[in-house]
C-alpha cells in the first residue's frame, strides 16, 4: 500500500506541466474524452509495467539509451504534425463509421502517449520507485497518478475544442506535436536538459 501511494503522489506532481499532459489537452479537444482518457490509460499501463520491470530487474541500465529513444520519439511526433495538417477528407459514410467507432483516436493517442513516455522523467520515476518499493504498488500507483494529472488536462482540452474552429484546432495540434518532436530531438541530443 505504502508503494501505491507514494507512487500516485511522485507521478501525479511530476506530470503536472509535463509534454504528455499537454498531449492530452490537445487531443481531447479533436476527440471524445472518454476515448483520450481509455488510449492514455493502456499506453501509461504499458509503458509503466515495462518501467517496474526495469527498476525491479534491471535497476538503472535503462539510462543509456534515453538519448536514442528521446530522437525517435521527436522525429514521430514531427510526423504526427504533418499527417495532422495534411488532414483527411472523410465522405458521408465514413464519417458515420467515425462517429460509433473511436478505435482510430484510441490507437492515435495510444500510440503518442506511449513514444512519449518512452524515456520521460515519469518512466524515469517510475523505474527508480520500483528499485526501492513493491513493483504491483508502484505500477498501480503511478498509472493512477499519471492518468489523474492527464484527466485534469483532458478536461480543459475537451471545454476548448468546443470553442475552437476545426482549423485553430489542425493548426493548434500540428504545432503542439511538432514543439514536442524538436524538444524531444533536442533533448535527445545533448541540446536541452530533460
Amino acid at each position: 500500500m505504502e508503494a501505491f501511494l507514494i507512487s500516485t503522489a511522485v507521478i501525479f506532481v511530476a506530470e503536472l506541466g509535463d509534454k504528455s499532459q499537454l498531449m492530452a489537452m490537445t487531443f481531447a479537444a479533436r476527440y471524445r474524452a472518454r476515448d483520450v482518457l481509455i488510449g492514455i490509460t493502456v499506453a501509461t499501463a504499458i509503458v509503466h509495467l515495462a518501467s517496474v520491470g526495469i527498476g525491479y530487474f534491471i535497476g538503472d541500465a535503462f539510462a543509456e539509451y534515453q538519448d536514442t529513444i528521446a530522437i525517435v520519439a521527436g522525429v514521430a511526433f514531427l510526423g504526427f504534425a504533418l499527417w495532422t495538417l495534411r488532414g483527411d477528407e472523410l465522405t458521408e459514410e465514413e464519417a458515420d463509421k467515425a462517429r460509433t467507432s473511436q478505435g482510430a483516436a484510441i490507437l492515435a493517442v495510444g500510440v503518442a502517449f506511449f513514444l512519449a513516455e518512452l524515456g520521460d522523467k515519469t518512466m524515469l520515476a517510475t523505474i527508480t520507485l520500483a528499485t526501492r518499493e513493491g513493483w504491483f504498488g508502484t505500477w498501480i500507483g503511478s498509472t493512477l497518478g499519471m492518468v489523474a494529472a492527464d484527466a485534469l488536462a483532458i478536461v480543459v482540452g475537451a471545454m476548448l475544442g468546443k470553442k475552437l474552429p476545426e482549423k485553430a484546432i489542425t493548426y493548434g495540434a500540428a504545432a503542439a506535436f511538432a514543439v514536442f518532436g524538436f524538444l524531444l530531438i533536442a533533448e535527445g541530443a545533448g541540446l536541452v536538459g530533460a
